[in-house]
């Protein structure tokens, strides 16, 4: 899965680089924005049904309980993401922006969000059924269609085709995968777990995604609304691009992890010496990171544009901020979820936002750029910090403060 991860996530910036080679920044820019709207809206999609298909379906013993519950998560969230969908389309006609490409990028790609959906509740399935081969297959396949589907569509129709990219890739994979689930559709089988507890679960699961997803997207539409300009939307979209694609080092881990941490949870010392670890483990790669970018960072953003090495600080304050969810936000975010306190994960998120929007309203129109990188690093500890007080102080209240 490791090594899948890794490859899969040098494709996507790979289809990232194809793009802006062969779009204008300031069409691409449009593209790229109407898209982190919807990005950011994509974890609740489903109202969180897939949060609860990831954590119910990994306490379940048979086989069959998992595939009548991806079933029933299945047809909910389908129901639940077209009627987004709907509102999102509508919403549209009647938002004012300030470029008219931008409502109708946001029509066309408020599709992304069923078939998202369906990919990622695939992926999970495969997860629950220690199908690591299948979920490493189902996740390298869609890389390397994006890949192809970016080159291709992006050469013959431009931003157009990149748009359209976004799409299919996701809604292809999901086409071909679903069938390798072996769900036998018919059988109904009833579940006790589906009460108030799982739905207010993966509601608030869903609602702490979005508020995470918007704070690494708020910045990119905070450019955008307050600098009405899409050529550094793109700008900071491809700066971003490196340290936010280290965050799939972290991510893999969890992905890994997370249903063998959901099942041993209240074993406190297995708990004890997994933080410790993990914790060893990403500092060490962030100063490494770290390092990277500050001597090669200039480079790497040649690699882009030659313009883009003039923003050379605001990539290393970027990787710094990184850091923070690298070594605390990405393991105590999940911790949280594992002991079913998702919602606490929103607050923090919440407040982080709000702290969000109040610093890049002072920072961007002063320092551009560089002020939403400085924000983003400043928000990024804010919520790993506060991240690892609430589960040691929820963690200590639940298992008898047999830990840390």
């Amino acid at each position: 899965m490791f090594a899948t991860t890794i490859i899969s996530r040098l494709l996507s910036f790979f289809a990232s680089w194809i793009a802006l080679q062969l779009i204008p920044n300031k069409e691409l820019g449009v593209v790229i924005y109407a898209f982190q709207i919807i990005v950011f809206i994509i974890p609740i999609g489903s109202l969180g049904l897939n949060q609860g298909l990831l954590r119910y379906g990994s306490q379940l013993k048979s086989n069959t309980e998992k595939n009548a519950l991806f079933s029933y998560i299945l047809k909910k969230g389908l129901f639940v993401s077209l009627i987004l969908t709907a509102i999102i389309i509508v919403l549209a006609y009647i938002l004012n922006f300030k470029l008219k490409e931008t409502s109708f990028y946001l029509i066309l790609l408020s599709t992304v969000i069923t078939a998202s959906f369906v990919f990622e509740i695939i992926k999970i399935q495969f997860r629950l059924q220690k199908n690591n081969k299948l979920f490493s297959i189902a996740e390298l396949s869609y890389n390397i269609l994006l890949v192809i589907l970016v080159f291709s569509l992006s050469y013959t129709f431009k931003e157009l085709g990149y748009a359209i990219s976004l799409i299919f890739a996701p809604l292809i994979t999901s086409l071909i995968f679903i069938s390798k689930l072996n769900i036998p559709w018919k059988k109904r089988v009833k579940l006790s777990i589906i009460d108030f507890t799982f739905f207010r679960y993966g509601f608030f699961a869903s609602l702490s995604n979005v508020t995470t997803q918007l704070l690494i997207s708020i910045d990119i539409i905070l450019i955008g609304f307050i600098l009405k300009d899409m050529e550094m939307v793109t700008a900071f979209k491809y700066i971003s691009l490196v340290p936010y694609s280290l965050l799939f080092l972290s991510n893999v881990v969890i992905t890994t992890d997370f249903v063998n941490l959901t099942e041993k949870i209240s074993n406190t010392t297995y708990i004890k010496n997994y933080i410790k670890n993990y914790i060893k483990l990403f500092s060490i790669i962030s100063a490494f990171c770290i390092l990277i970018i500050y001597l090669f960072g200039e480079l790497i953003l040649s690699f882009f544009q030659k313009s883009y090495v003039a923003y050379f600080y605001s990539l290393i304050i970027l990787m710094i901020g990184i850091s923070g969810i690298l070594i605390l936000r990405g393991l105590f975010g999940n911790l949280l979820s594992s002991i079913g306190k998702a919602y606490i994960n929103f607050v923090t998120t919440t407040l982080a936002l709000g702290l969000n929007i109040i610093l890049n309203y002072y920072f961007i129109p002063k320092y551009g750029i560089l002020g939403a990188a400085f924000t983003s690093a400043i928000i990024m500890w804010f919520t790993g910090i506060l991240s690892f007080l609430f589960f040691i102080y929820f963690y200590k209240k639940l298992y008898f403060n047999k830990v840390l």
